[in-house]
């Protein structure tokens, strides 16, 4: 597939507003000494992501102004399920955000939170995961891994605000969960990577073409000229780019993070170590997902991808 970049934005930014406001819900609930401001600035935060990243969605839609139609098929598609689930938790943590304004406390909004987080991150996953034409995504792996990346992100990012706000009584718990989610994070990572790697196109040429031989090898991409398959697909990219994209993220995105996270988690408060965590995960993130959606081989390209 040829990753849409706009979407490639969003899964990420909403992925980690999303983990941040769930490790804020839990520390609430946990009853763990945090400062109403500190809370409130990181909801603030997270909705600015979270609006951030449905503007990026819209850059990938033909006709932006029908957006809203995409709801109409909600018991059969997740993206229509998707884009309900969206603004309501970006309405729950807005409501959050004015109830700590207000001096409002209570456990409604933090559990309200949790759950449309969780369902956001299946909405998401399951868009891809339920596509079985397509064997890379169409896995339990999927929807794992978007919530493992997601908590994994959004702790990082937590745990890097609460070093440059002073908030130890936080730190000192949201730091070792970040080492293990994002642990596990690429632990679940690697085993996708493992079985896509093993993974053999249920459909050939031979197949699709009904010719038997041996040496039928494709020439043209069907068409003279370029196309919305040619373009939408695949992604032209070589072999050895992927390779060099899935090394960059798993070092970028779980290896070097974690080795901050265990740095930070040993010397005990301090900035510099979750600063760095944060600073490698980032472009980490955004290369994961990228090989994500590049990855994903669609049959179509039987019949397109090769240029004569």
């Amino acid at each position: 597939m040829n990753p849409a970049f706009s979407v490639v934005i969003f899964t990420t930014i909403a992925g980690a507003a999303q983990g941040l406001v769930v490790t804020l819900a839990l520390a609430g609930l946990a009853g763990l000494p945090v400062a109403p401001g500190f809370v409130g600035a990181c909801l603030l935060l997270a909705e600015v992501m979270l609006l951030f990243g449905l503007a990026a969605s819209f850059a990938h839609l033909g006709r932006p102004a029908r957006a809203w139609r995409a709801v109409l098929m909600w018991r059969t598609s997740w993206l229509s399920r998707e884009v309900i689930v969206l603004p309501s938790f970006i309405a729950v943590v807005a409501l959050w955000w004015l109830g700590l304004r207000a001096g409002v406390g209570g456990r409604l909004w933090p559990l309200a939170a949790i759950a449309l987080a969780l369902l956001l991150w299946c909405c998401t996953a399951m868009i891809y995961a339920c596509l079985r034409f397509i064997q890379e995504w169409a896995q339990p792996l999927t929807v794992a891994n978007f919530i493992l990346i997601g908590l994994s992100s959004g702790l990082v990012l937590a745990s890097a605000l609460a070093a440059c706000a002073g908030e130890a009584g936080l730190l000192r718990v949201t730091g070792p969960f970040a080492l293990a989610v994002t642990l596990l994070a690429g632990a679940a990572r690697m085993l996708s990577l493992r079985r896509n790697a093993r993974l053999r196109p249920r459909s050939t040429l031979q197949s699709a073409t009904g010719i038997v031989s041996p040496t039928l090898v494709q020439k043209s991409m069907g068409m003279s000229a370029g196309s919305f398959n040619t373009r939408e697909f695949f992604h032209g990219r070589t072999p050895g780019l992927l390779k060099q994209v899935k090394l960059g993220f798993i070092v970028l995105c779980f290896v070097l993070p974690a080795l901050c996270a265990l740095w930070g988690t040993i010397v005990g408060p301090g900035t510099a170590p979750w600063l760095l965590a944060l600073l490698w995960q980032v472009p980490g993130l955004v290369a994961e997902r990228w090989f994500f959606f590049a990855q994903a081989r669609h049959p179509q390209n039987l019949y397109y991808q090769a240029v004569s």
